[in-house]
């Protein structure tokens, strides 16, 4: 079985609603879902607020792949 994974690319997004929507596409994953993120910057910030706001429901990758293209792999847990 192939694990879903959805893709959310924030890039066009205005910074003010990028955490939000970030969070809701987050919180509609099944368990075992990943949410694929596209942003222009290191998600740096916003794994620490997942920590603080979603702690023990994520496992975390995130990873440069080009000078405006960070893609972070946010799986749902629990």
């Amino acid at each position: 079985m192939t694990e879903k994974v959805v893709t959310l690319d924030v890039r066009s997004i205005p910074p003010w609603e990028r955490h939000p929507k970030i969070f809701e596409t987050f919180d509609n994953l099944k368990l075992g879902e990943t949410l694929m993120l596209i942003n222009d910057h290191n998600p740096k910030p916003l794994h620490y607020e997942f920590i603080h706001e979603r702690e023990g429901q994520f496992e975390w990758t995130s990873e440069e792949k080009g000078p405006r293209e960070w893609v972070a792999m946010i799986k749902k847990v629990k």
